[in-house]
């Protein structure tokens, strides 16, 4: 049964709206930088794909128990996993072998093993939010300075979007990145940023905000516009009336913009939809899967719709696990597994593999020990990015001794990050197309982990 979750059309134009006003100071930034990264850009290419990249950003909401999926098999770590995980630990000759490393998958993920073993995904491990290095001493003094929200859904969703752990900001580190290069594409009435779940911080910016589709459907539109019926053409005729009006009030045509402007990526992209030939790959029959094949389906209309720079969201709910952990896991991990398979695989079909990097992200990892038969809110996580341009089959950043009373274990299974965000985000921005010298103007806190300028990459997981 097909399991469809709709953002209404007054809900997205509402966002729209709100998300498009107040933010002077860093729009003012933004203008004097994004036409140089717009020339710069302009001057790339990239084999196979021409002057193309996109980024999808897979959201992992409700804090994933990422420990499960990325587990160690060297015999005394894994021993370690156990006892800290206990009732909660794979057992061992379930885990999935990842070749050259002494670390495994989660049994329900076979896609994410193969892939990795090919060449073509890595983890960072250990990753989390932070606002300056942290020693396990310094948290427990109250001598530094710590995410605000630490152990909060809100707060830490909001910091993995917007990459500001010390305040709470409403604008999003991939809404920055559309102001900065957003005018490298020709298209005008699509935004860079194109989500499958609605309204979100990441793609909203201090100008851009993200279109929003049905990962079933497509273009979302205005009920009953431009459909066959004589009322429906009523209404469509007083609709544009409306819409194409110039009006004195600067709020009046801000949202009457925003309505124009929406209408008309939904008559574009609606029509280029229809003449799109399906895909060799097949996609499962799921929110998630039906979600990677319509971000296939406008990377495959790249050209046609005027589009080299693209920045994607994609929001899978549901992994607060305080209880059944081990149950939801088997289940959820193997539709996350099977999507990235088929993404991956159709983006191979279409010789694009190279050009697009999906990264995963989460609000927090979560405790290794048991509550009982779910775990807690943690701290520090794994991640996966997947994609052509990735140097895969590897592990960055620090996978973390699992012991309790560990140097990096403050107390209930929770880790400290040995990764910052920061870095991730900071790599995945370069490899799009941001220039170094931009990079704290996206990630103020990045100088306290990474050497801005420096002629190594911030982790190394990309090939920039």
């Amino acid at each position: 049964m097909k399991d469809h979750h709709h953002i209404s059309r007054r809900k997205f134009l509402g966002q729209a709206s709100c998300a498009s006003l107040g933010m002077t100071t860093m729009l003012s930034t933004l203008i004097n930088l994004k036409s140089m990264n717009a020339a710069a850009i302009s001057n790339s290419s990239v084999a196979l794909g021409g002057d193309y990249k996109a980024l999808v950003c897979f959201l992992f909401s409700g804090g994933k128990d990422s420990f499960n999926m990325l587990i160690p098999t060297n015999q005394s770590a894994y021993q370690e996993y156990s006892q800290v995980r206990s009732n909660l630990a794979i057992p061992y000759n379930q885990i999935l072998a990842l070749n050259n490393v002494d670390y495994g998958v989660h049994p329900s993920m076979p896609e994410v093993q193969n892939m990795y073993n090919q060449g073509k995904l890595a983890f960072i491990s250990n990753i989390g939010t932070l606002v300056e290095p942290v020693t396990k001493e310094q948290v427990w003094n109250d001598e530094s300075k710590l995410p605000l929200g630490l152990f909060s859904h809100s707060d830490q969703i909001r910091q993995w979007q917007t990459a500001l752990p010390q305040e709470r900001s409403a604008v999003g580190w991939g809404g920055k990145i559309a102001d900065l290069i957003g005018d490298t594409n020709s298209n005008e009435n699509i935004s860079m940023n194109i989500s499958m779940n609605g309204g979100n911080m990441f793609q909203t910016g201090a100008k851009s905000i993200p279109y929003t589709m049905d990962p079933w459907e497509g273009a979302n539109g205005i009920n009953g516009y431009n459909e066959d019926w004589i009322f429906n053409e009523m209404r469509k005729q007083s609709i544009d009336n409306m819409v194409d009006k110039q009006y004195a009030d600067v709020f009046k045509q801000t949202y009457v913009d925003v309505i124009r402007v929406s209408r008309d990526a939904y008559l574009q992209i609606s029509e280029q939809l229809e003449t799109l030939s399906p895909f060799t790959t097949q996609f499962s029959e799921n929110d998630i899967s039906q979600s990677m094949h319509m971000v296939a389906k406008m990377i495959a209309l790249r050209e046609s719709l005027g589009m080299k720079r693209q920045i994607f969201f994609v929001e899978y709910d549901g992994w607060d696990h305080h209880d059944e952990v081990l149950d939801s896991q088997y289940s959820m991990l193997s539709v996350v597994s099977k999507a990235m398979g088929e993404f991956n695989q159709v983006m191979e079909e279409m010789q694009l593999s190279d050009c697009v990097t999906t990264f995963t992200v989460s609000e927090f990892g979560r405790t290794l020990t048991s509550n009982g038969n779910g775990t807690d809110h943690g701290w520090g996580g794994n991640v996966m990015v997947s994609g052509g341009a990735v140097n895969g089959g590897r592990i960055f950043g620090d996978y973390p001794i699992l012991g309790l009373e560990s140097e990096l274990e403050i107390g209930g299974g929770v880790y400290i990050p040995t990764t910052s965000t920061d870095v991730y985000f900071a790599e995945l921005a370069m490899w799009l197309g941001v220039a170094a010298t931009d990079l704290t103007t996206l990630f103020p806190n990045l100088g306290n982990f990474y050497s801005i300028g420096s002629q190594t990459p911030p982790l190394g997981f990309l090939n920039l």
